[in-house]
Protein backbone atom coordinates (compact mmCIF):
# COMPACT_ATOMS: atom_id res chain seq x y z
CA UNK A 1 0.00 0.00 0.00
CA UNK A 2 2.80 2.44 0.83
CA UNK A 3 4.46 1.72 -2.52
CA UNK A 4 1.20 2.51 -4.31
CA UNK A 5 0.84 5.77 -2.38
CA UNK A 6 4.40 6.75 -3.31
CA UNK A 7 3.76 5.96 -6.96
CA UNK A 8 0.62 8.08 -7.17
CA UNK A 9 1.91 11.00 -5.09
CA UNK A 10 5.54 11.13 -6.21
CA UNK A 11 5.77 9.61 -9.68
CA UNK A 12 2.44 10.91 -11.00
CA UNK A 13 1.67 13.74 -8.59
CA UNK A 14 -1.22 16.21 -8.80
CA UNK A 15 -3.98 14.73 -10.98
CA UNK A 16 -7.17 16.73 -11.22
CA UNK A 17 -9.88 14.87 -13.06
CA UNK A 18 -9.40 16.29 -16.56
CA UNK A 19 -5.59 16.37 -16.51
CA UNK A 20 -3.12 14.24 -18.44
CA UNK A 21 -1.77 13.09 -15.07
CA UNK A 22 -5.21 11.74 -14.14
CA UNK A 23 -5.30 9.75 -17.38
CA UNK A 24 -1.88 8.32 -16.49
CA UNK A 25 -3.13 7.35 -13.03
CA UNK A 26 -6.29 5.80 -14.50
CA UNK A 27 -4.23 3.71 -16.93
CA UNK A 28 -2.02 2.53 -14.07
CA UNK A 29 -4.97 1.55 -11.85
CA UNK A 30 -6.68 -0.23 -14.74
CA UNK A 31 -3.55 -2.29 -15.40
CA UNK A 32 -3.26 -3.15 -11.71
CA UNK A 33 -6.81 -4.50 -11.68
CA UNK A 34 -6.27 -6.43 -14.93
CA UNK A 35 -3.09 -7.99 -13.55
CA UNK A 36 -5.11 -9.16 -10.53
CA UNK A 37 -7.59 -10.91 -12.80
CA UNK A 38 -10.48 -8.43 -12.85
CA UNK A 39 -12.56 -7.43 -15.84
CA UNK A 40 -12.08 -3.69 -16.26
CA UNK A 41 -14.42 -1.13 -17.84
CA UNK A 42 -13.61 2.54 -18.37
CA UNK A 43 -16.81 4.49 -17.79
CA UNK A 44 -16.36 7.88 -19.46
CA UNK A 45 -17.72 10.93 -17.65
CA UNK A 46 -18.17 14.46 -19.01
CA UNK A 47 -16.90 16.94 -16.42
CA UNK A 48 -17.44 20.73 -16.64
CA UNK A 49 -14.82 23.42 -16.24
CA UNK A 50 -14.70 25.18 -12.92
CA UNK A 51 -12.56 26.30 -10.05
CA UNK A 52 -11.05 23.59 -7.86
CA UNK A 53 -9.70 24.86 -4.56
CA UNK A 54 -8.71 28.22 -6.04
CA UNK A 55 -7.39 27.01 -9.40
CA UNK A 56 -9.30 27.06 -12.70
CA UNK A 57 -9.63 23.62 -14.33
CA UNK A 58 -10.87 22.78 -17.84
CA UNK A 59 -13.82 20.70 -18.91
CA UNK A 60 -13.10 17.26 -20.28
CA UNK A 61 -13.99 13.62 -20.62
CA UNK A 62 -12.49 11.41 -17.93
CA UNK A 63 -12.97 7.79 -16.82
CA UNK A 64 -14.15 5.92 -13.78
CA UNK A 65 -12.20 2.65 -13.63
CA UNK A 66 -14.63 -0.17 -12.79
CA UNK A 67 -13.15 -3.56 -11.84
CA UNK A 68 -15.39 -6.60 -11.53
CA UNK A 69 -14.44 -10.21 -10.78
CA UNK A 70 -14.80 -12.73 -13.59
CA UNK A 71 -18.43 -13.70 -14.11
CA UNK A 72 -19.76 -10.71 -12.16
CA UNK A 73 -23.46 -9.99 -12.67
CA UNK A 74 -24.51 -6.52 -11.55
CA UNK A 75 -28.12 -7.69 -11.23
CA UNK A 76 -27.08 -10.19 -8.53
CA UNK A 77 -26.57 -8.93 -4.93
CA UNK A 78 -23.15 -7.31 -4.59
CA UNK A 79 -21.14 -4.68 -2.76
CA UNK A 80 -19.04 -1.79 -4.06
CA UNK A 81 -15.76 -0.49 -2.64
CA UNK A 82 -14.72 2.84 -4.14
CA UNK A 83 -11.97 5.43 -3.82
CA UNK A 84 -11.51 8.63 -5.79
CA UNK A 85 -8.36 8.77 -7.87
CA UNK A 86 -8.21 12.50 -8.59
CA UNK A 87 -6.74 15.34 -6.52
CA UNK A 88 -7.12 19.08 -6.36
CA UNK A 89 -4.69 20.70 -8.84
CA UNK A 90 -2.03 21.77 -6.34
CA UNK A 91 -1.81 18.57 -4.27
CA UNK A 92 0.12 15.34 -4.94
CA UNK A 93 -2.61 13.70 -2.88
CA UNK A 94 -0.81 11.07 -0.81
CA UNK A 95 -3.55 11.09 1.82
CA UNK A 96 -6.27 12.59 -0.40
CA UNK A 97 -6.67 10.14 -1.95
CA UNK A 98 -3.81 7.81 -2.81
CA UNK A 99 -4.35 6.30 0.63
CA UNK A 100 -7.89 5.20 -0.26
CA UNK A 101 -6.85 3.92 -3.67
CA UNK A 102 -3.99 1.92 -2.15
CA UNK A 103 -6.25 0.22 0.40
CA UNK A 104 -8.79 -0.50 -2.33
CA UNK A 105 -6.14 -2.16 -4.52
CA UNK A 106 -4.95 -4.31 -1.63
CA UNK A 107 -8.52 -5.37 -0.84
CA UNK A 108 -8.97 -6.24 -4.51
CA UNK A 109 -5.88 -8.41 -4.36
CA UNK A 110 -7.05 -10.21 -1.25
CA UNK A 111 -10.66 -10.75 -2.35
CA UNK A 112 -10.40 -11.55 -6.06
CA UNK A 113 -11.49 -15.16 -5.49
CA UNK A 114 -14.35 -14.44 -3.07
CA UNK A 115 -17.70 -16.10 -3.65
CA UNK A 116 -19.36 -12.92 -2.34
CA UNK A 117 -19.18 -10.52 -5.33
CA UNK A 118 -17.47 -7.18 -4.81
CA UNK A 119 -16.96 -4.50 -7.46
CA UNK A 120 -14.09 -2.01 -7.04
CA UNK A 121 -14.27 1.47 -8.56
CA UNK A 122 -11.65 4.22 -8.87
CA UNK A 123 -13.87 7.29 -9.25
CA UNK A 124 -12.88 10.30 -11.29
CA UNK A 125 -13.37 13.97 -10.41
CA UNK A 126 -14.54 13.69 -6.83
CA UNK A 127 -12.92 17.01 -5.97
CA UNK A 128 -15.11 20.13 -6.28
CA UNK A 129 -15.18 22.43 -9.30
CA UNK A 130 -17.58 24.87 -7.70
CA UNK A 131 -20.05 25.12 -4.80
CA UNK A 132 -22.80 22.62 -4.07
CA UNK A 133 -23.44 18.94 -4.63
CA UNK A 134 -23.80 19.21 -8.38
CA UNK A 135 -20.25 20.56 -8.78
CA UNK A 136 -18.70 17.77 -6.71
CA UNK A 137 -18.39 13.96 -6.97
CA UNK A 138 -18.80 13.86 -10.76
CA UNK A 139 -17.62 10.28 -11.27
CA UNK A 140 -19.82 8.73 -8.63
CA UNK A 141 -22.79 10.87 -9.65
CA UNK A 142 -22.44 9.54 -13.20
CA UNK A 143 -22.14 5.93 -11.99
CA UNK A 144 -25.31 6.19 -9.89
CA UNK A 145 -27.32 7.92 -12.64
CA UNK A 146 -26.54 5.11 -15.09
CA UNK A 147 -27.73 2.31 -12.80
CA UNK A 148 -30.84 0.47 -13.94
CA UNK A 149 -33.62 -0.33 -11.47
CA UNK A 150 -32.43 -3.95 -11.22
CA UNK A 151 -28.83 -2.86 -10.65
CA UNK A 152 -29.91 -0.49 -7.89
CA UNK A 153 -31.87 -3.30 -6.24
CA UNK A 154 -28.86 -5.64 -6.38
CA UNK A 155 -26.40 -3.14 -4.87
CA UNK A 156 -26.35 -4.06 -1.19
CA UNK A 157 -23.76 -1.54 0.01
CA UNK A 158 -21.18 0.99 -1.14
CA UNK A 159 -18.18 2.10 0.93
CA UNK A 160 -16.02 5.06 -0.04
CA UNK A 161 -12.39 4.94 1.12
CA UNK A 162 -11.35 8.58 1.30
CA UNK A 163 -8.43 9.97 3.33
CA UNK A 164 -7.81 6.82 5.33
CA UNK A 165 -4.11 7.02 6.24
CA UNK A 166 -3.44 9.94 8.59
CA UNK A 167 -2.32 8.99 12.11
CA UNK A 168 -5.32 8.84 14.44
CA UNK A 169 -6.61 7.06 17.52
CA UNK A 170 -9.49 5.45 15.63
CA UNK A 171 -10.96 4.82 12.18
CA UNK A 172 -13.71 7.31 11.23
CA UNK A 173 -16.94 5.73 9.90
CA UNK A 174 -19.36 8.24 8.44
CA UNK A 175 -22.65 8.79 6.66
CA UNK A 176 -24.27 11.90 5.21
CA UNK A 177 -27.22 11.83 7.58
CA UNK A 178 -30.12 11.50 5.15
CA UNK A 179 -30.25 7.74 4.53
CA UNK A 180 -29.85 4.38 6.18
CA UNK A 181 -27.24 3.79 8.89
CA UNK A 182 -27.07 0.09 8.03
CA UNK A 183 -23.72 0.04 6.23
CA UNK A 184 -22.04 2.15 8.88
CA UNK A 185 -23.42 -0.19 11.53
CA UNK A 186 -21.97 -3.18 9.70
CA UNK A 187 -18.58 -1.47 9.58
CA UNK A 188 -18.72 -0.64 13.29
CA UNK A 189 -19.42 -4.27 14.14
CA UNK A 190 -16.73 -5.55 11.80
CA UNK A 191 -14.16 -3.18 13.30
CA UNK A 192 -15.14 -4.28 16.80
CA UNK A 193 -14.68 -7.91 15.79
CA UNK A 194 -11.22 -7.03 14.45
CA UNK A 195 -10.40 -5.08 17.66
CA UNK A 196 -10.14 -1.79 15.74
CA UNK A 197 -11.25 1.43 17.52
CA UNK A 198 -13.70 3.60 15.58
CA UNK A 199 -15.46 6.94 15.70
CA UNK A 200 -18.72 7.73 13.90
CA UNK A 201 -20.24 10.81 12.32
CA UNK A 202 -23.60 11.46 10.67
CA UNK A 203 -23.04 14.71 8.74
CA UNK A 204 -20.23 13.89 6.31
CA UNK A 205 -21.19 14.50 2.68
CA UNK A 206 -17.72 15.24 1.33
CA UNK A 207 -17.00 11.97 -0.48
CA UNK A 208 -18.43 9.66 -3.12
CA UNK A 209 -20.68 7.82 -0.67
CA UNK A 210 -22.91 10.90 -0.78
CA UNK A 211 -23.78 10.34 -4.46
CA UNK A 212 -25.18 6.97 -3.41
CA UNK A 213 -26.84 8.08 -0.18
CA UNK A 214 -28.63 11.05 -1.78
CA UNK A 215 -30.02 8.54 -4.31
CA UNK A 216 -31.35 6.28 -1.52
CA UNK A 217 -28.63 3.66 -1.93
CA UNK A 218 -26.98 2.20 1.21
CA UNK A 219 -23.50 3.60 1.69
CA UNK A 220 -20.88 4.88 4.12
CA UNK A 221 -17.48 6.55 4.18
CA UNK A 222 -14.31 5.29 5.85
CA UNK A 223 -11.85 8.08 6.62
CA UNK A 224 -11.71 11.88 7.04
CA UNK A 225 -9.21 12.65 9.83
CA UNK A 226 -8.19 16.35 9.62
CA UNK A 227 -4.54 17.04 8.80
CA UNK A 228 -2.44 20.14 8.15
CA UNK A 229 -1.40 19.23 4.59
CA UNK A 230 -4.98 18.89 3.32
CA UNK A 231 -5.36 20.08 -0.30
CA UNK A 232 -1.82 21.43 -0.41
CA UNK A 233 1.55 20.66 -2.00
CA UNK A 234 2.56 19.15 1.36
CA UNK A 235 0.18 16.18 0.97
CA UNK A 236 3.15 13.84 0.51
CA UNK A 237 3.71 10.19 1.51
CA UNK A 238 5.20 11.20 4.85
CA UNK A 239 1.75 12.27 6.11
CA UNK A 240 0.47 8.69 5.80
CA UNK A 241 0.72 6.39 8.81
CA UNK A 242 1.31 2.67 8.30
CA UNK A 243 -0.69 1.68 11.38
CA UNK A 244 -3.80 3.59 10.29
CA UNK A 245 -3.67 1.98 6.84
CA UNK A 246 -3.52 -1.42 8.54
CA UNK A 247 -6.50 -0.56 10.75
CA UNK A 248 -8.59 0.48 7.76
CA UNK A 249 -7.55 -2.60 5.83
CA UNK A 250 -8.44 -4.87 8.74
CA UNK A 251 -11.83 -3.18 9.18
CA UNK A 252 -12.69 -3.53 5.50
CA UNK A 253 -11.48 -7.13 5.32
CA UNK A 254 -13.64 -8.04 8.30
CA UNK A 255 -16.62 -6.34 6.65
CA UNK A 256 -16.08 -8.08 3.32
CA UNK A 257 -15.78 -11.43 5.11
CA UNK A 258 -19.28 -11.13 6.62
CA UNK A 259 -21.83 -13.13 4.59
CA UNK A 260 -24.90 -11.27 3.43
CA UNK A 261 -23.67 -7.74 4.17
Amino acid sequence: MLDDIRHLAREIGPRHGTSDAYQQAADWVAERFIDLGYDVVRQEVNVPSGNSWGIDVPAGRTPNIIASPAGFDDEVPHRIVGAHLDTVPQAPGAEDNASGVAVMLELARLHVSDDRPVRFIAFTSEEPRGPGDNMHHFGSQAYVKRLSASEREAMRAMVSLDRVGVRARAVPLCIGGSGTKRVRGQLVRSARDADIPTTTCADNRASDHWSFERSDLPSARVGSVPYAAYHSARDLPRVVDRRQLQRVGATMTAWLDVPGS
